[in-house]
């Protein structure tokens, strides 16, 4: 690829954004939309048809700016559309709603076949195919289920395809180890009801002739079948020398904080805990990747009352470090979790230890060594070593990523830019050699030491019943 300009659509859970990038790796534009919660005959829903109106003008806008010859869809996990003769049946449901579930969870295969922990709400895609199958079966008839990155790349192309990493991650739809669909997945019907299996990086067609009326684009830009959002952070961090194919994991920071581990050849497979949040993912090619996830975002925003979509979590960085003697002083401290149903103490309810502090540093200070403490042990349950790369919002938090360094003495850690990590892995896609859009830096410990905070912390935790 030698000219023009590629588009990468990053829809989030909470966030949807587009990028547009120069072939050599040069930001063009970027832009965001906070995606709200809206409802359709009593489901909470996915805002489908807002999302469709932005994107619709953004690239508009993007192809007066630039001569676009490609767009690649990225999407979270939990989501999945039903779409039937060019129309979608229903809008995909909101993961973060209880849904009638039956005898769904007997259903589900073990956690050693599918990978797929068993999770609260519509986080399981099948628990959400299962309730709108219990409520209205007809919605499936001559219907095609496709995850929530490829219902955009149908949106644009007209062309229904599945793709290994949007269907490898907490869905209950996919055997890693075979590399097929699931027993349940059989066994329903969905199997046979999911869009033909295509690699991520390959073109689906060209853009549906009214999406080029409807944006000023060319009816030649290509649109690429796409991939799940940490599978993209995990491509990008690869393009790095530094991990490249090493032994490594990396931390995605947003809403969810997901830990995604690249062994080497020669390790052995942890064991995961699924009760802890713990699963296999699968990568572009479909390699099984031992994984960990929990809310830290939403679990920072709930602390601070603060949306991390805008906040500058760099801001006050010098203040909040300088907190930090004070913080150990009078031993501030949290106990998880703040998100209940996610992470390894998903089923615990989160509160302070001796007293709130109203100093909103100090509760800044003490929010951020907590997403560190609660991230080590994450990263402990998936058997991480060697190598850990930070990218995301987060990763411009400076005690929550020096923090983590400190706890972690035996690993070298690195951040990467907060905002371009998932575009510069969906761009590797289509050009596998493209150069990183900057260089990695290199994460210090603090200078104070925190381990005795942090035994004391694991004490407070294994009293409460929060286990290890």
């Amino acid at each position: 690829m030698t000219a023009g300009s590629i588009a990468v659509l990053d829809i989030g859970k909470t966030l949807s954004k587009l990028t547009l990038w120069e072939v050599n790796g040069a930001l063009v534009e970027r832009r965001t939309r906070r995606n709200p919660q809206v409802f359709h005959d009593g489901w909470a829903v996915l805002d489908t048809a807002g999302i469709e109106a932005w994107l619709a003008n953004t690239l508009r806008d993007f192809a007066r700016l630039s001569e676009v010859v490609a767009i690649i869809p990225v999407g979270h996990g939990a989501a999945a559309a039903l779409v039937r003769d060019g129309a979608l049946v229903v809008p995909p449901l909101d993961y973060e709603q209880t849904l009638p579930r039956g005898d769904y969870d007997r259903q589900r295969d073990d956690f050693g076949f599918t990978g797929s922990p068993l999770l609260p709400g519509g986080l399981n895609v099948g628990a959400q195919l299962h309730a709108l199958e219990a409520k209205d079966g007809s919605l499936f008839a001559g219907a095609t289920i496709l995850p929530w990155a490829q219902y955009w790349s149908w949106r644009l192309s007209g062309i229904a395809a599945s793709e290994v990493s949007s269907l490898g991650c907490h869905t209950d739809l996919w055997n890693p180890a075979r590399n097929a669909p699931s027993a349940l997945a059989v066994r329903r019907g969905w199997a046979a009801r999911l869009a033909p299996i295509r690699h991520a990086g390959d073109v689906l067609g060209p853009i549906a002739a009214q999406w080029a009326e409807r944006t000023g684009l060319s009816p030649k830009v290509r649109i690429y079948c796409g991939l799940h959002d940490s599978n993209a952070a995990l491509l990008a961090a690869r393009g790095f020398a530094e991990i490249a194919d090493r032994e490594a994991t990396v931390l995605s920071t947003g809403t969810w904080f997901v830990a995604m581990r690249s062994p080497a050849a020669d390790s052995a497979r942890p064991s995961l805990s699924p009760a802890r949040d713990c699963l296999i993912n699968v990568d572009v090619n479909s390699r099984p990747i031992p994984s960990a996830r929990w809310m830290g975002g939403r679990e920072a925003e709930v602390l601070l009352r603060i949306d991390t979509r805008d906040a500058d979590l760099a801001a006050d960085g010098c203040a909040v470090l300088e907190a930090l003697p004070r913080l150990l002083r009078e031993d501030l401290s949290l106990l998880p979790s703040f998100a209940p149903g996610s992470g390894p103490y998903a089923d615990r309810s989160g509160r302070w230890c001796n007293a709130e502090p109203l100093d909103p540093v100090l509760r800044r200070a003490a929010v951020q060594l907590y997403l560190a403490l609660v991230t080590d042990v994450s990263l402990g349950l998936i058997g991480t070593r060697e190598r850990l790369l930070i990218e995301g919002r987060f990763a411009g938090s400076e005690l929550f990523v020096r923090a983590l360094a400190s706890l972690r003495p035996d690993l070298t850690i690195y951040t990467a830019s907060a905002h371009n990590d998932v575009s510069y892995g969906a761009r590797r896609l289509l050009m596998p050699d493209l150069l990183p859009p900057s260089a990695l830096a290199i994460v210090q410990p603090l200078e104070q030491d925190i381990s005795a905070y942090r035994d004391e912390w694991r004490r407070a935790v294994s009293r409460a019943g929060f286990g290890a």
